[in-house]
């Protein structure tokens, strides 16, 4: 016989249905709710079994056995919601060894191991007498609550402090990017990438309804392709050509593009670059005769970023948009990889989508302060 027997009263029946007709209540009220409706022995009540009732609510028997007891001992809202341990949840770690967590992920991993791991951590913690013993979700939480994710990794280019050369060249830079639009004087960006020419071995399954398209891990590589971009943020504009190779001639050859094909009416191209080993303007000379070499530079205002500072470059943030939308695949050969990119290029054109740079030189000698050099030596 059982020992707690519920039987609902003709209000609480009416409330535990509304209840779950609402559906508003979290999952494990409602579920409570149809485990005390199915248990009512009352006037009219099923009076199901605990087997009854667990197959049919898809709870343990020892959920509807609490349930009973909570009803009859404490009353309908203490059955239907979770029941608190009477014992104080005591704090896994205290600030001292919170702290020396803290410090612990922040330091280079042992040897033999990239990064550190919460398992890692854990042992650790144990190993250095800190605590007698840790979980790895207690770890995990106190990693989350101080943001702290020693997976994650950032690379950036970070230039040496007090470096006058650096913030010399960086300011130059500033100064052409606040420079308003003159078509007689374009500012033209220049960067390069390296492409590997990557083709399949099999034929990739189209995606379907269900189920995403699947490609063979194995690739045939046919050697490498160079991409030269020219950016124009303020006009959307940006002209692409590839290359078999990266050398001075290419690039010489690129600038002589830049002057007598895309912008054949300007005064002076104001170009902005970096300090590649080929990206040198004795390059033009030797490439071509002098007399040609000397009317492109004529045509060339150059503008180098610093060492270290390439995002200075707007024809960077081009090429990781192109890198996005147009060639995170695989393409097997340069002249497919010519076609994609010149299409992409129309495209984007046609948008005219321009680069809003924001950052100012107010801004690099507050936030890059450390970059410049101390005048009170």
């Amino acid at each position: 016989m059982k020992k707690y027997i519920v039987k609902l009263s003709e209000d609480e029946r009416k409330a535990l249905q509304q209840l779950i007709a609402q559906g508003e209540g979290a999952a494990r009220q409602l579920s409570h709710a149809r485990v005390l409706l199915k248990a009512d022995s009352g006037e009219g009540g099923p009076g199901w079994t605990d087997e009854q009732i667990s197959a049919a609510v898809e709870v343990g028997r020892a959920t509807v056995e609490r349930v009973r007891e909570r009803f009859v001992e404490e009353g309908l809202e203490a059955a239907l919601r979770r029941q608190r341990s009477s014992v104080p949840r005591m704090r896994k770690l205290d600030g001292e060894q919170e702290a020396l967590l803290i410090a612990l992920v922040c330091s280079e991993p042992e040897t033999g191991q990239e990064r550190w791991t919460l398992q890692l951590l854990a042992d650790k913690l144990v190993e250095l007498q800190v605590v007698e013993s840790i979980s790895r979700e207690t770890v995990r939480q106190v990693l989350q609550t101080n943001e702290l994710k020693p997976w994650l990794k950032k690379q950036w280019c970070i230039p040496p402090e007090s470096n006058a050369e650096f913030v010399c060249q960086m300011e130059d830079v500033l100064e052409v990017y606040t420079r308003s639009y003159d078509e007689r004087r374009p500012q033209v960006c220049l960067d390069e990438m390296n492409r590997q020419l990557i083709s399949e071995t099999r034929t990739p399954v189209p995606m379907q309804v269900g189920q995403p398209e699947c490609y063979d891990y194995e690739y045939e590589r046919h050697g490498t392709a160079n991409l030269f971009i020219a950016s124009e943020p303020l006009a959307g504009k940006r002209y692409l050509t590839v290359t078999e190779r990266r050398t001075k001639r290419d690039f010489a050859h690129f600038l002589q593009q830049l002057v007598d094909e895309c912008y054949p009416m300007a005064d002076k191209i104001v170009l902005v670059m970096d300090n590649l080993n080929t990206h040198t303007l004795a390059a033009l000379y030797e490439t071509f005769p002098p007399s040609e070499a000397r009317r492109l530079l004529e045509k060339l205002e150059i503008h180098y970023t610093p060492k270290h500072g390439s995002w200075l470059n707007m024809a960077e943030i081009e090429l990781s948009v192109l890198s996005r939308q147009c060639l995170n695949r695989r393409i097997g050969s340069r002249d497919e990889l010519l076609c994609e990119v010149a299409a992409w290029q129309t495209r984007r054109n046609a948008c005219i989508v321009r680069i809003n740079w924001r950052f100012t030189t107010d801004d690099a000698r507050i936030k890059l302060k450390r970059l410049y050099p101390s005048l009170e030596d």
